[in-house]
C-alpha cells in the first residue's frame, strides 16, 4: 500500500451539507446499487435529526472544503454488550490504495474502543467486484467469522467480517471468546 500522498481533514460531527456528500461518494465509487446509496444518505440524515440516540456515527476525511474523499459510519449492534457494525467505509475511487481507507478504519476503531466496544464487525458480498474490499479487511486486521450463501441473490454470498479490539477478551461472566466459540471448560 502506498503512503498516504496528502494530509485530509478528519471530522466527526456531522453538517447539514453531509447527506448529499456522502450520496456523491458512495455514488462514484460504481459499487453500489441505487437503494444502497439511498440508505447511506439515510443515516447520516438520522444522525443529524437524532444525534448520538441515532447510534450512527462518521469519520470524514476532506481535503477541500466542499468534496468529501472518503466516509465511515458505524455504530453500536442492538442487543450486544460491546459489539459494534462498521456500516459504511468508501473511499473515492481516485484516492483508493492511498492509505485512506486504513486511516479511518483505524479511527473508527479507537473511537469504538472508547466507547467500549471489543468487536468491531464489517460485512461485504463475496462477489468478484469485492475482492478488493474483502482484501482491504483482511490487511486491516479483520478475520472472516462467518459466510451466508446466497444471502443478497443468487450466488452473492454475505461475508461477516470481525476484528477484536481489546485484549483481554475476557466477559464479566467468567466465559473467554474467540473466535465466537465459549472456552469455558465443561465439568
Amino acid at each position: 500500500m502506498a503512503a498516504l500522498s496528502y494530509r485530509p481533514a478528519l471530522r466527526e460531527d456531522v453538517s447539514a451539507e453531509d447527506p448529499a456528500r456522502v450520496r456523491r461518494l458512495v455514488e462514484s465509487t460504481g459499487f453500489f446499487s441505487a437503494a444502497e446509496v439511498d440508505i447511506a444518505e439515510e443515516l447520516v440524515l438520522e444522525a443529524l435529526a437524532r444525534g448520538d440516540a441515532a447510534g450512527y456515527f462518521f469519520c470524514f476525511a476532506s481535503s477541500g472544503e466542499d468534496r468529501l474523499d472518503a466516509y465511515a459510519c458505524y455504530g453500536p449492534i442492538p442487543c450486544t454488550a460491546s459489539s459494534y457494525d462498521l456500516y459504511w467505509i468508501a473511499v473515492r475511487p481516485q484516492l483508493q490504495g492511498l492509505g485512506l481507507g486504513r486511516e479511518l478504519s483505524e479511527r473508527v476503531e479507537q473511537r469504538v474502543a472508547q466507547r467500549g466496544g471489543t468487536r468491531l464487525y464489517a460485512d461485504t458480498s463475496g462477489r468478484a467486484q469485492y475482492e478488493a474490499t474483502r482484501r482491504f479487511y483482511e490487511h486491516c486486521g479483520y478475520h472472516r467469522a462467518a459466510v451466508l450463501s446466497d444471502f443478497y441473490a443468487p450466488a452473492d454470498d454475505k461475508i461477516i467480517y470481525v476484528k477484536v479490539l481489546d485484549s483481554d477478551r475476557r466477559r464479566t461472566d467468567g466465559r473467554s471468546h474467540a473466535g465466537g466459540h465459549d472456552l469455558r471448560s465443561e465439568g
